[in-house]
This record gives structure tokens, C-alpha cells and sequence, in this order.
């Protein structure tokens, strides 16, 4: 008697749940929204430079590695370097406002780089209702980069601006501005921006026959991060990065490329066989970012633009290669991973491993 009064109880409960089930998911997507709506993870974390990957891989798809993006929030501003695949729909999910991007900055025109940018500058334009054009930094070469996304992007700003008008999406903060500048002479380095808080640097790398290619330097109240871009090992980035806080360096394992191109020649892919032939000589390994890291004197190694990508148990050994016995602060980087360096410390804090 006792057991079936349970099964009854337990089957009306079950049917109540099921009455109930899509209000009770209505009230938790509700919760969420209030929580996450207008959210700035920035305003929860100290003054100081926070420093994420908004897309941590190169070209090749993964899974937790979207194309190059590099988010560097110096107090109450916010900057971007590289613009690949997913990094603004990333910047999101970490809890960062769009519509607050001060500049972007680009390392070079690979596609990888830059295919993100007209939706970056889109949803960084109607998210705040910005009045002016995004600007964005680069060497020779950046115009014909912003005015070829401003003229793919121009019936979408008509668009959007006949269904939301001003309040929303005011004509004069459609799309980009070029910022361009010469790059630097090799060892040297041209400063951008300029404040009594903030100075942000850029200098040449290496990554022939790309030219030009270049890296930036993010120096606020005394904290400071480096983003290489894509290179090969060099005296200019050791020579930049020396005693800085948080080195952002490419890293593309030779080893891993190798299996690749073996697979590619046995199955006769030709054109990736050529691919995986020609990419070793123009990126650094990680072998070469922790060299670069000890003799720089960093306090942490931040990998990013992971090349191939990490997927399989025990590849993330394979990918280091022994690097890690060379240089032990780092960090394999993936979609997410956040950093801070609050000013007036020292404390390289890593406050968000990943989505």
C-alpha cells in the first residue's frame, strides 16, 4: 500500500513538472538575461591591464581556437588586435561590451587577420550607438583594407539605419576609419597613442614575404603586454619585450606540421602538402617563444595563433616539444583565456582560462 501511494506521488509529481517545465525554463532564460544583459566583465576586475585571447588559433578550424584576435583593455579603454573569425562573437561571450571598442589594431593582411573586421566594426557601431567610425591602426596598405570592408558593409548600413535609425544606428558611426602608418625600421619602434596612462607601440617583425608585418606594445601605469603577430624568432621582439609583464607570442609546432604534410604526401593531397611544406618558415615555434621569453626576462608566455590545432589527447606535450622545460610561466592559450595585471602590483593573474 505504502510503495504504490510513492509511485502515485511520484507520477503526479512528474506530471506537474512536465505542466511546468516551460515556465520553469522561461523563469531560468529570464534569470540569465537579467544577469548577462549590460554585463562588463571589465568593470569586475581591478584597474590594471586585462589582457584575453578573443580568438587563440590560426586558420585552421577548432574547436576552442577561433581565428588570431587579441583583446587588450588598458583601465576603461578597449583595444583589439587582429580581427579573425569568431573574435567579436568571442568578446561577447567573455563578457565584454562591442559597442566600447576604442581602435583595433592589425599585425598584417593575411586573411586570417582581417576577416572579422566588417562584423567587429558593425556590432561595435550599433551596439552603442557609436557617432564615429571605428578607427583602425596598420601599416602601408591598411586603406584598401577599410575601404574595401566599408564598400562590402555600405547597403547594410543603409539598412540598418532605415529600420533602427539614429537611436540605434547613426550613419556617422558607420564602418571604419584607416589609421596607417610606415612601419618601423627594424629595432625601432613608433608610438601610436600617447597618454599620461597609456602609450601603445608598434615595431616590424619578421614573417617574409608578408611585408609589412608588424607587432604592438601596451604599456598602462607601469603594466605591460606584447603582441607579437605572426613571425619568426627575432633580436627586435626579445629586444621590445624585455622585462614585460605578459608576452602574447604565435607559436606554430614544426613537429605536429610535419605529421601533417607526411599524411598529406601519402594521400597525395598536393596542395596541402605544399601548404604544410611552405608554412614552418615564416612563424616562430614554441621553442622559439620560450627562448625568446627567457631571454627577454618576461613574467608569463601567453601562445596564441596555436598552429595546428590542439584536439587530440596528449597533443598539447607533442605541440610544447620541450619548450616547456626551457621557459615554465606560460600558458597554451584558447578562446577566452583572460589575464590581469592590476596597476601598482606586479601579479600576472590568469582570471579566465577559457569559454
Amino acid at each position: 500500500m505504502k510503495k504504490g501511494i510513492i509511485v502515485a506521488l511520484l507520477v503526479v509529481t512528474g506530471f506537474i513538472v512536465a505542466l511546468q517545465k516551460e515556465t520553469i525554463a522561461q523563469r531560468i532564460l529570464e534569470a540569465g538575461m537579467n544577469k548577462q544583459m549590460g554585463r562588463n566583465v571589465l568593470n569586475e576586475l581591478p584597474d590594471g591591464l586585462q589582457v584575453g585571447l578573443c580568438g587563440a588559433g590560426g586558420p585552421l578550424p577548432a574547436p576552442k581556437a577561433s581565428g588570431p584576435c587579441v583583446v587588450v583593455a588598458a583601465g576603461s579603454q578597449l583595444f583589439v588586435v587582429d580581427a579573425g573569425t569568431d573574435g567579436i562573437r568571442n568578446l561577447i561571450r567573455m563578457g565584454m561590451q562591442p559597442g566600447g571598442i576604442d581602435a583595433v589594431f592589425l599585425t598584417h593582411f593575411h586573411s586570417d587577420h582581417i576577416d572579422g573586421l566588417g562584423e567587429l566594426a558593425t556590432l561595435r557601431w550599433v551596439n552603442d550607438a557609436n557617432t564615429s567610425p571605428l578607427p583602425v591602426y596598420g601599416a602601408t596598405g591598411l586603406e584598401n583594407i577599410v575601404n574595401g570592408f566599408n564598400m562590402a558593409y555600405q547597403l547594410d548600413t543603409v539598412y540598418r539605419h532605415a529600420h533602427h535609425g539614429d537611436s540605434v544606428a547613426p550613419l556617422s558611426g558607420a564602418g571604419m576609419q584607416a589609421n596607417s602608418f610606415d612601419k618601423p625600421k627594424e629595432g625601432a619602434s613608433l608610438v601610436l597613442i600617447e597618454t599620461p596612462d597609456l602609450k601603445i607601440e608598434t615595431f616590424s617583425v619578421d614573417h617574409s614575404p608578408v611585408d609589412p608585418a608588424v607587432g604592438y606594445k601596451f604599456t598602462y601605469k607601469g603594466r605591460t603586454t606584447l603582441i607579437t603577430g605572426d613571425t619568426v624568432k627575432s633580436d627586435t621582439i626579445i629586444q621590445h619585450s624585455k622585462g614585460i609583464d605578459l608576452l602574447v607570442h604565435e607559436a606554430l609546432a614544426p613537429n605536429l606540421v610535419q605529421l601533417m604534410n607526411n599524411a598529406a604526401v601519402s594521400k597525395g593531397v598536393e596542395v596541402l602538402a605544399k601548404v604544410t611544406s611552405d608554412i614552418p618558415d615564416y612563424h616562430a615555434s614554441p621553442m622559439d617563444a620560450a627562448e625568446t621569453a627567457k631571454e627577454a626576462g618576461v613574467k608569463h608566455l601567453l601562445y596564441y595563433h596555436i598552429v595546428p590545432p590542439l584536439v587530440a589527447p596528449g597533443q598539447t606535450t607533442l605541440f610544447l616539444n620541450g619548450a616547456q622545460d626551457v621557459f615554465e610561466n606560460f600558458t597554451i592559450g584558447q578562446d577566452g583565456v583572460l589575464f590581469s595585471l592590476p596597476a601598482g602590483s606586479s601579479d600576472v593573474n590568469l582570471v579566465n582560462k577559457g569559454l
